[in-house]
């Protein structure tokens, strides 16, 4: 079962233990530049409006009313980030135009472990964008599809799906009593551990492409394969509108226009660096193999990325497992 509440999609499973869920949400952030560099993690910037597109079956596209699920506004080249909560553990794949984030394969229902092709939670706290390397990914970036930017356009040749797609699996109930009695006797004390309508133009319908270079591991799962219930998943499809179309669907005026790397610094926002026990994957050779935006857009003679200055990072707070980013840690007086 999921569930659209504040601009948060709540994955609930209580047919597997009343514990089973996962909150996931889509927060704006820096787009950092794609210059070569490698970026420390840059600051949640408040969470995406969703709205069910069920609600608008008038004015949403036909196919986005096949697939059902939410969407969301993006400008062009707009960055955003996946945020995970909640202390169930769940395997959680994520993919942008059916390719999957962390291996750059097609989409496929199921789980795999070799390589792996899914995140796990709580381990793993967000996704900032593509699984290239072990400890790098590239920033999701939103491009409109058609264009050729997108991952999807890329690896497939097709401007087919664009958005995003999440299916979440839980632990097996048997397995969770079983390796976290300790976590359900303080969860029952009271204690809270985790945190066919209108045809509109193509060219308005948005995918991610591949942006600047992060520091951030995708975690290997620590539990046993056989530990998740793939007999029970739930899986829903985030679909990206440009400003325009999030109007035109909406009729509400979309969020202010995102900000640049010179307006961050301005404003003093911090960086932030994630640091976990735990192995990381290796990273996606598929996925190392696509273009950036910059760099397909200099080979076409395009400027796909305004604002795409380098900055300098003066300072960086380093987070450790169990605060979340942005969060402000409160040490001695």
């Amino acid at each position: 079962m999921i569930e659209l509440n504040h601009d948060s999609l709540r994955f609930r499973f209580p047919e597997v233990s009343e514990r089973a869920e996962v909150h996931i949400e889509f927060q704006r952030t820096l787009r950092i530049p794609d210059d070569g560099k490698e970026y420390p993690l840059p600051a949640g910037l408040g969470r995406f409006p969703l709205r069910h597109v069920d609600d608008f079956p008038h004015r949403a596209p036909a196919r986005w009313l096949e697939h059902g699920g939410v969407m969301l506004p993006m400008y062009q080249s707009e960055a955003l980030w996946i945020n995970f909560s909640g202390d169930y553990p769940f395997a959680v794949k994520v993919a942008a135009g059916k390719i999957n984030a962390v291996t750059g394969k097609p989409w496929s229902n199921g789980l795999n472990r070799g390589p792996q092709d899914y995140v796990v939670v709580p381990e793993q706290p967000w996704l900032d964008g593509y699984c290239v390397k072990k400890g790098i990914i590239r920033q999701f970036v939103a491009m409109p599809l058609g264009a050729g930017y997108s991952a999807e356009e890329q690896i497939t040749g097709e401007a087919e799906h664009g958005g995003i797609q999440i299916i979440a699996y839980p632990m097996k109930r048997k397995v969770y009593e079983q390796r976290f009695s300790a976590r359900i006797a303080d969860h029952d004390r009271g204690m809270t551990l985790g945190t066919p309508g209108l045809f509109l133009a193509r060219g308005l319908d948005m995918g991610l492409g591949a942006g600047g270079r992060m520091r951030q591991e995708i975690y290997d799962d620590p539990f046993d394969f056989s530990d998740w219930d793939t007999d029970n998943a739930s899986r829903c499809f985030a679909h990206l509108a440009n400003s325009l179309m999030w109007r035109e669907i909406t009729g509400e005026a979309p969020p202010t226009t995102p900000l640049t790397t010179r307006e961050y610094a301005k404003h003093g926002i911090p960086w932030f660096g994630y640091y976990a026990d735990g192995e990381a994957v290796q990273g996606s050779k598929i996925l190392d193999g696509i273009k950036s935006v910059f760099d397909l857009g200099k080979s076409k003679g395009e400027i796909p990325l305004p604002e795409n200055e380098s900055v300098v990072i003066d300072h960086v707070v380093e987070l450790r497992k169990g605060l979340a980013k942005g969060q402000v840690r409160e040490g001695a007086f």
